[in-house]
């Protein structure tokens, strides 16, 4: 028998997880009387100076007590709604405990299902105030004619403070947190056009989200639902698949890698139904990320090898997935997010979400200081789901629908001296055109290009002209910016004025407490015929006023506030058991010794120059000088 070393896992270490049995409601989360002081306070601070223009000590007491007031009121169950076809789960097996599954089953020990693919999306608002999806409702004011009137850019607004990896790094995100599934094509909905408006065909046709097919058909009266055929967890699935047969393609069956192909990049099935490059959504930017983070799991492998050379494939591909999913989770919250809601308060905020506020250099000096997350950070703490079943939810999504931050033209050029490459419109990067961009020019090229481009800001007039002539892989022609619009009123996102007073936030009053711009208040009245209660809710949070160092709306940010920390709050993978027996002693050291600089580094150590002269991968690069 081979000899175990220090911190090899063995399933008798690790506990069951200790979150136990969930209810519907929070129903005691932080309610004695000091709390409720607390949070009636943080609100009356928030609604009368802003947290945003506190000074940074008194804006994080404001943002605990603002997150713990969603915590009690903006967390909301579906999967205690009436259900069938649900899958029919094993009791939990050892592997289980130490082990991600491709499918997000099995994470919560005593409820299997929670969070796996296939199961429903929560909810941040009470299931009785989901608007009503009816036709009327998802066509007024017609989502084609917002989308002319008041997304389409005019002229190329950038967010400047960061750099288009930021974009590329989002939509990479997306594809590992939620889809809806493929929309069927029977039955879309039928949008009318103005007698000037150019689309091609009359009437536009924009198909509709898949319903859910573990609802019971007779039961008209439950709130409407629909399930996220993507893993809710945080356990990077748009490297690893989310089946096994995802992952049989994936893997070279050999020392826990993954295939990579001799040119770098990586294999594509032959079945063109399988094929990533076909499917909606795939751009230059999400295959760059996925195979830079496919290279990470092999590094990550080769580092396990050296350190425990008797370990066989399954062993070696396992903990590396875990390593390399807290690496993208670690990245995102104290890289990324920190990057586009650059505020001094919010970037002390998101370190303290991982690290403590005692801070990284304590955190690794001497560890947890007891489970307090506030003090120590979430990982390694307790999981904890805040009396709700954790699954993400539609408003989640809504919020994140960012595609101003999408350029129309990039221009490519040589990471060594900055030389141009190739000048290419947003439709040669997208779908299967992409993989030529791919093949001929060297990834390093492409990564330098992204890393000196800004991206666009999230605002009104800045939606991708491509996009809103989006030609789909399969011959569709699609307005993404009537899409995102349409999109969450079918599925009950309520609209801006409802969603901020479900958040606890002032609605605005009139269009020009909407927007500080004259000009963009009349837009938005004419679009909407007078009633600012109409306004949808992507039209406010873009043409809102941003914190300083934001991206994107305070609006949203509300929604980041209460779901970045359940992420990582309610995975066990990332609090009771990120530890040695799971990850290994060296898993956890990669995780606290890299972040994106290094892993870009690692794999094209010819970007040194550029990235010498940046703390954040995600804020604009120097330019290389002779």
């Amino acid at each position: 028998m081979a000899k175990r070393t220090h911190s090899e896992p063995r399933t008798e270490d690790v506990a069951p997880s200790t979150s136990g049995p969930t209810h519907p409601h929070a129903a005691s989360y932080r309610r004695t009387p000091l709390w409720r002081f607390y949070t009636a306070v943080a609100q009356v601070v928030d609604r009368m100076i802003g947290w945003d223009r506190l000074p940074v000590p008194l804006g994080l007491l404001d943002l605990i007590g603002l997150r713990t007031k969603l915590r009690q009121q903006n967390l909301h169950d579906t999967s205690h709604l009436p259900a069938v076809n649900k899958p029919q789960l094993e009791p939990p097996r050892p592997r289980h405990k130490v082990n991600r599954t491709a499918d997000g089953s099995y994470n919560d020990l005593h409820q299997p299902d929670m969070g796996m693919a296939g199961s429903r999306f929560g909810r941040n608002i009470p299931l009785d105030r989901i608007p009503a999806a009816t036709e009327s409702a998802i066509m007024t004011p017609n989502p084609r004619e917002v989308s002319r009137a008041l997304l389409t850019r005019t002229e190329f607004s950038p967010a400047t403070s960061v750099n288009s990896l930021v974009a590329a790094w989002l939509q990479f995100m997306i594809r590992d947190w939620f889809s809806h599934g493929t929309s069927p094509t029977e039955n879309p909905w039928t949008v009318t056009l103005a007698e000037d408006d150019p689309w091609p065909e009359r009437p536009m046709r924009i198909m509709r989200t898949p319903d859910d097919p573990t609802r019971p058909p007779d039961r008209p009266d439950l709130p409407q639902t629909r399930v996220n055929v993507l893993s809710h967890w945080w356990d990077g699935s748009q490297v690893y698949g989310t089946n096994i047969d995802d992952q049989k393609f994936l893997r070279t069956g050999v020392g826990g890698r993954l295939h990579v192909l001799d040119n770098g990049l990586l294999p594509l099935p032959e079945d063109p139904a399988k094929d990533p490059s076909r499917v909606p959504g795939f751009w230059l930017g999400t295959e760059m990320m996925r195979t830079l983070f496919t290279h990470e799991h092999n590094a990550i492998c080769d580092r396990l090898h050296a350190e425990y050379p008797f370990w066989d494939d399954e062993e070696l591909f396992q903990r590396a997935r875990l390593i390399n999913a807290a690496l993208l989770a670690k990245i995102h919250t104290v890289e990324w997010t920190p990057a586009v809601i650059s505020h001094p308060t919010t970037k002390a905020a998101l370190r303290a979400n991982w690290f403590g506020i005692a801070g990284e250099h304590l955190h690794r000096a001497f560890g947890r200081f007891g489970d307090s997350e506030v003090l120590s950070g979430i990982p390694g703490g307790k999981t904890d789901h805040y009396g709700v079943p954790y699954a993400l939810t539609e408003e989640f999504v809504a919020v994140y629908r960012m595609h101003p931050m999408i350029r129309d033209h990039w221009a490519l050029r040589s990471a060594a001296d900055d030389s141009g490459v190739r000048d290419c419109d947003f439709g040669e990067l997208a779908g299967p055109r992409a993989l030529e961009i791919l093949q001929s020019i060297p990834m390093a090229d492409l990564l330098y290009s992204f890393g000196t481009l800004s991206p666009g800001l999230v605002t009104l007039h800045n939606f991708p002209r491509f996009l809103q002539e989006f030609e789909r892989p399969d011959g569709h022609l699609q307005d993404l910016g009537a899409t995102d619009i349409l999109r969450s009123r079918e599925l009950g996102v309520p609209r801006y004025n409802d969603f901020r007073r479900l958040l606890h936030l002032a609605p605005a009053s009139n269009f020009e407490a909407l927007t500080d711009n004259p000009e963009w208040a009349a837009e938005i009245r004419d679009v909407y015929g007078g009633d600012v209660e109409q306004v949808d809710l992507s039209v406010g949070m873009f043409a809102e006023p941003r914190p300083t160092g934001f991206a994107f709306s305070d609006t949203a940010f509300r929604i980041f506030v209460l779901m970045a920390s359940r992420r990582l709050n309610s995975d066990r993978f990332l609090t009771e058991h990120y530890t040695p027996a799971v990850y290994t002693q060296a898993g956890l050291d990669w995780i606290a010794d890299n972040s994106m600089q290094t892993v870009l580094l690692r794999h094209h150590p010819q970007l040194r120059s550029s990235l010498a002269s940046v703390d954040n991968a995600f804020e604009p690069w120097r330019l290389p000088v002779d």
